[in-house]
């Protein structure tokens, strides 16, 4: 359901992995994909990692994003898919 953007070493990276962590809705459903085997991933978010996206809707949220930022979106989405039934 969400994909998490990283790379291996990333400290900011393991900082985002943290605090999905303490989202276990997020963090169960959540995808690891280390850019640094794709050049097209590297391309796209090799200056925005780590970058956590929704895989239905395809948003992404761009890190710095905190607890009350992360909420919000999470909020967000689950507006969305209840607005889409």
């Amino acid at each position: 359901m969400f994909r998490l953007y990283e790379s291996d070493g990333c400290h900011l990276c393991e900082n985002a992995k943290q605090l999905l962590g303490a989202t276990a809705v997020v963090l169960e459903g959540c995808e690891l994909i280390d850019i640094a085997h794709d050049p097209m991933l590297i391309e796209r978010f090799g200056h925005h990692i780590p970058v956590l996206e929704h895989s239905a809707t395809q948003q992404l949220l761009y890190w710095p994003f905190d607890e009350v930022s992360l909420a919000t979106w999470l909020s967000g989405l689950a507006n969305q898919t209840n607005q889409a039934l």
